[in-house]
């Protein structure tokens, strides 16, 4: 007795979006599996998934020479598992990030901290159909579903598909945004209190965008999809919240001469978002568990109003070149401000500034009790610390480099002169680049080495040694730039025929052939030979 399993439209081997597998004694924790009980006219069938599988919709089906449809089942992530990527290890932190339908949202500022009790209700019923309604109606589902439905075993691809369809900007998304403080088509977004109305309304109505939605409201809605697809959530909150709109990490202020801000950055009293819990293997190891990911449509990624996830341990590091979209989370919470004043004649005076404005009492409602945990050490270094501007150098340095095009670290190139021709000796330069934050001491050798086109590896046509030379790095700048040069000798260069042939005649060529080397080449022959034109022998020519 064997079975299968299909999800998905297409579903394919290939794609882990189908299976076979038979009957065994005992169930596997590593694979599809399936182990069966009978008594009397019933028999009891338990299957057990492969840990990675994708999540959504089953089809289960007994192969006994035709297919028989055994039922339907919805596979979700499971945190209980120790080989699924979203593995929680406390009991206590599961029964508050999965399985609590009622939840904190904190607002305000840092002085006045308000509370606004929100009901997630991830198991009412319903929901779970609505939140797999939302992964199909994401653009990645209509333009490829069987690569989406593959891509369903990856908890960073779920949440960054939900990070985009939360929200209504360029998709069919759940929320709109709305800060004008006109809502008179819709509802305004502090008369909500809960998910599920949202939720309903946007898969009663076809689809349609619910009005209207900040960022609290976002955040909520992300976490109820994230709980009730088995991801463990919650909700953060970020005082003092920068939007930095021009990604340098600073917050710079204009202001006029009637005291007026004329800048595009902003700071908002308070801002919320959602961290899930997963691993990252496309990332080095330690950057996994709390991943922040940002529903609010505030920020494109990679051509997408979506944030996220963004470890929050390279957050608190400044590592701004890990995905995804570390520099702009980074900036909400430990951007610099700087103040300025434009006068009417154009010229601009700095006022002023804070390291410290940016970034504060960052919350969320602590473990099993209906009170505020204060995290803000999980994102920054304390304020004012050897750490805190440490990392903020660092990250301000990564920030330029990604800006410039360039990456951290040292790196080599190995590049030709403009103007080498084939055939001709030339110039081959490497190009070392510092992009570290310190000083380097390098030692080069070149060696070239000339190779035919089977791979196979002929004499040296080139070598040069270089002594040891420091590279400087620049201060927050792409580094200090050497450029080291060899001269690689070449083998022949083309041949030219002159001459213009015409059907029916005689051609007289003239053959030219420019000898690279430095002493005379003796006993040359040129051999020619053409299909229809030299008596299918070759015309040899010393």
């Amino acid at each position: 007795m064997s079975f299968c399993w299909v999800s998905g439209p297409i579903p394919s081997v290939e794609a882990q979006t189908k299976a076979k597998f038979s009957l065994s004694r005992f169930i596997s924790r590593s694979s599809w599996s399936a182990t069966a009980e009978t008594s009397d006219s019933t028999v009891s069938l338990t299957v057990c998934s492969n840990p990675n599988a994708p999540i959504g919709v089953y089809k289960l089906i007994l192969d006994q020479g035709e297919a028989i449809g055994l039922g339907e089942f919805v596979l979700l992530f499971n945190p209980w598992c120790k080989q699924d990527p979203v593995y929680l290890a406390s009991e206590a932190e599961r029964e508050e990030y999965v399985l609590s339908q009622d939840g904190l949202i904190y607002r305000g500022i840092p002085k006045r901290i308000t509370v606004l009790p929100w009901t997630f209700g991830q198991f009412e019923p319903g929901i779970l159909d609505i939140c797999l309604q939302i992964l199909d109606e994401s653009p990645n589902y209509i333009s490829d579903a069987a690569l989406d439905c593959s891509e369903r075993r990856n908890p960073v691809y779920v949440t960054r598909v939900l990070s985009a369809m939360i929200n209504s900007l360029g998709d069919k998304g759940v929320l709109v945004g709305n800060w004008s403080d006109d809502y008179e088509d819709g509802v305004k977004p502090t008369v909500w209190k809960d998910s599920c109305s949202i939720l309903r309304q946007w898969s009663n109505d076809g689809c349609r965008a619910v009005r209207y939605g900040q960022c609290w409201v976002f955040a909520a809605v992300a976490c109820t999809v994230s709980r009730a697809l088995g991801i463990p959530c919650r909700v953060v909150t970020n005082y003092g919240s920068a939007r930095d709109s021009n990604g340098d990490l600073v917050m710079e202020r204009f202001y006029n001469e009637f005291d007026e801000n004329i800048a595009d950055d902003s700071i908002w009293n308070f801002h919320v978002w959602v961290e899930n819990w997963m691993t990252r293997p496309d990332l080095s190891l330690g950057y996994e568990g709390w991943q922040a990911s940002d529903p609010t449509p505030q920020h494109r990624s990679e051509g997408v109003f979506c944030c996220g996830p963004a470890p929050v341990r390279a957050i608190k590091e400044g590592e701004l070149t890990f995905k995804y979209d570390v520099p702009f989370v980074y900036a909400e919470v430990n951007a610099d401000v700087v103040e300025y004043i434009k006068l009417r004649d154009g010229r601009v005076f700095k006022m002023g500034g804070s390291t410290t404005e940016v970034g504060k009492s960052i919350s969320t409602k602590a473990v099993g009790r209906d009170e505020r945990e204060d995290i803000t050490h999980n994102y920054k270094y304390p304020e004012g610390s050897e750490e805190e501007r440490r990392v903020y150098e660092k990250a301000n340095h990564h920030n330029k480099l990604a800006q410039a095009g360039e990456e951290p670290g040292l790196h080599i190139k190995i590049k030709v002169t403009p103007d080498m021709q084939i055939g001709s000796d030339f110039d081959v330069y490497a190009e070392l680049k510092n992009n570290t934050m310190v000083t380097k001491s390098c030692r080069v050798m070149f060696y070239a080495q000339a190779v035919s086109y089977n791979g196979k590896l002929g004499e040296t046509c080139g070598l040069g040694e270089f002594t040891e030379m420091n590279l400087a790095s620049t201060e927050g700048e792409p580094g200090s730039l050497k450029r080291l040069t060899t001269l690689i000798r070449c083998d022949f260069g083309p041949l030219q025929i002159l001459g213009v042939p015409k059907v029916g005649q005689n051609l007289v060529a003239d053959l030219a052939l420019q000898n690279p080397l430095p002493e005379p080449l003796e006993n040359c022959v040129f051999t020619i030979h053409g299909a229809n034109l030299t008596d299918g022998k070759p015309i040899t020519h010393e």
